[in-house]
């Protein structure tokens, strides 16, 4: 039953996000929002939504070490199992603001999450603790980002023609900037996919909580060790589908795009919502699994540094997976 719940969760959480997506975006299309605001905002969340379900569901059913490990098992299998498969596709060439701004911003933002993370050690607290005050903090961030984003979007944006319409069926579409096809639909229609997007978020996020809490205690095993491995790599389907279909249409460099923005949003906007909703107790997530965090980013910024003249080779995309199956292999071994 637990995997059933766990299953049919995570459909309805993706089923959920896409619907959202589609409803918002064509909302705001409808009201002459520009392209490059929706998929810096709207499609940008639409990807994040499982984790925010996720990880906002396990803050208010008690379940911390789900909540933050869902963001940082989400961020660690996004850097290093999705570029390394993207890279295994075709080498991903990493935009100069990305490899000098983006990635080193990721850095940051994994460091802040392990003094956060560290009452014990730094204040000699009782116990480690995210707190409310943390979380709003961390939303403070995210609007700094989402500023900086915009900032550089309209410096970066040439003139172009209007979006292009495409009429099949009676459904004409528009192309965002980043490539997401905006569906035009009718408000009332609109409305529906979004009223109905956020009830299969809130309804999965719940159920798969449930399923994966019942998952770990028939196995023996800490709800960390579950959030950080098959919640996280549940959460991170839509990521991995947009890298991997990114890959085989010969665009790969939306990948490290995608991962890093991906990875900003979850640290930033999914644990600032979740520790701003309530205090987050960690019990199981360890300054390991923070040092791995914050590693793995570092590793993109090194491979792209120093080894590839900005490019993510084949063979450093096999040395991503190759610690990505270490790291769960010692996980693993260590449940309890």
């Amino acid at each position: 039953m637990d995997i059933l719940f766990l299953i049919g969760g995570l459909l309805l959480i993706l089923l959920g996000a896409n619907g959202l997506t589609d409803g918002a975006s064509a909302v705001a299309k409808r009201f002459h929002i520009p392209n490059i605001v929706i998929g810096l905002t709207i499609v940008a969340f639409g990807t994040s939504a499982p984790e925010l379900a996720v990880s906002v569901s396990s803050a208010l059913k008690g379940s911390a070490d789900i909540a933050v490990g869902n963001v940082v098992g989400s961020n660690i299998f996004n850097a290093l199992m999705i570029v390394g498969c993207t890279a295994m596709f075709v080498p991903i060439v990493v935009q100069r603001n990305t490899l000098l701004k983006e990635i080193p911003l990721c850095i940051l933002a994994s460091l802040a999450l392990l003094v956060m993370g560290n009452d014990m050690l730094l204040d000699h607290a009782a116990e480690n603790v995210v707190s409310i005050t943390d979380g709003l903090i961390l939303l403070c961030f995210m609007a700094i980002f989402l500023s900086y984003t915009f900032a550089i979007a309209k410096t970066n944006q040439a003139p172009a023609p209007s979006p292009t319409a495409e009429v099949e069926n009676d459904s004409p579409t528009v192309t965002a900037e980043d490539g997401t096809e905006i569906k035009d639909m009718p408000l009332w229609r609109s409305t529906l996919y979004i009223i109905g997007g956020l009830a299969g978020l809130i309804w999965g996020g719940q159920l798969f909580v449930d399923g994966a809490s019942g998952i770990a205690r028939s196995l023996g095993v800490s709800e960390s060790v579950i959030g950080l491995t098959l919640v996280a790599g549940g959460t991170s389907l839509p990521e991995l589908a947009t890298s991997i279909v990114a890959a085989l249409k010969k665009n790969p460099e939306i990948a490290i795009g995608n991962v890093v923005g991906s990875n900003l949003f979850n640290i930033f906007f999914v644990l600032g919502c979740s520790a701003s909703i309530t205090p987050l107790h960690l019990t199981g997530i360890n300054n390991l699994d923070l040092l791995v965090l914050v590693a793995s980013s570092i590793l993109l910024w090194i491979f792209g540094v120093f080894f590839g003249k900005r490019t993510i080779t084949r063979i450093e995309g096999s040395l991503l997976i190759a610690c990505y199956v270490g790291y769960t292999a010692w996980l693993i071994c260590h449940a309890g």
